[in-house]
């Protein structure tokens, strides 16, 4: 990986990380192109990377996000599917992220999904603030974010339909899924650095400067992502994510198996 396709990477996950259509999937067709795909350093730039998006979450809902203990709680309930999910499943995961085809059909799925979120659920309650969840609708939006474990099918999109589902308005949804993000993300890289160190690996100067890079320009480009994200949400819903996911994978799809192959597998 040189400094321009770290640059590209990292925009790419600054605009996608809060929207409904997979940062990681769409990562993963990047570096596919570039060929670097299967790398075991791309692999853990693009999970590192995430945390730099993720902390722009911090600094814009800075106030809210230390407001009480027990939305910690709420927080920590929502993240423990994940934890132990993601360590049951760490190495079939691993598997998954140099696989375009299965970004492509989670795009494709999610976007038929999508096209009917707002038709399944259209009254929700008074649940308006993401502090006023419950703790049995945290643990549930929880599992729902465990599905984003398969490239494509977006930790947002997933933890935002999941507390839809539990009668959160869009908004509040939409917040709790930016909240969750932070120990999700955190814990992530964590899992991430220390598999790749117990591999054997060791970064290089270089490669350092590559995450450094990495995530101050994914930072940068997730503060101006989320605010515009949330007012366009807010208005419209979720139906252009759902055709632009459904026009992506195909697109995919073809790419791959008529045009080139973008990967081994």
């Amino acid at each position: 990986m040189n400094t321009l396709q770290a640059i590209v990477l990292a925009i790419i996950e600054g605009i996608t990380e809060f929207l409904p259509v997979s940062s990681t999937g769409h990562m993963i067709i990047a570096s596919s192109f570039y060929g670097i795909a299967q790398d075991d350093f791309t692999k853990l730039f693009t999970i590192v990377i995430q945390l730099g998006a993720i902390l722009s979450v911090v600094i814009l809902y800075f106030r809210r996000f230390f407001q009480s203990f027990d939305f910690y709680f709420k927080l920590l309930v929502a993240f423990i599917p994940a934890v132990v999910l993601g360590l049951l499943l760490s190495d079939f995961i691993d598997g998954l992220l140099e696989n375009p085809v299965t970004v492509a059909i989670s795009l494709l799925i999610g976007g038929i999904i999508l096209l009917k979120v707002d038709d399944w659920f259209n009254n929700p309650d008074t649940t308006e603030t993401s502090q006023e969840i419950s703790y049995s609708q945290a643990i549930k939006i929880g599992f729902f974010q465990c599905l984003a474990m398969i490239p494509g099918v977006s930790r947002s999109g997933a933890s935002i339909v999941g507390g839809m589902s539990q009668k959160l308005s869009r908004t509040s949804a939409a917040e709790f899924s930016f909240f969750l993000a932070v120990p999700t993300m955190f814990g992530a890289t964590a899992k991430k650095c220390y598999d790749y160190y117990k591999d054997g690996f060791v970064l290089t100067d270089e490669q350092t400067n590559l995450l450094i890079i990495g995530n101050v320009v994914a930072f940068i480009v997730a503060l101006l992502a989320i605010k515009t994200f949330i007012g366009f949400l807010t208005k419209n819903g979720f139906k252009v994510f759902g055709y632009y996911r459904i026009i992506a994978g195909i697109a995919l799809l073809l790419i791959h198996f008529f045009i080139h192959p973008l990967s081994i597998l």
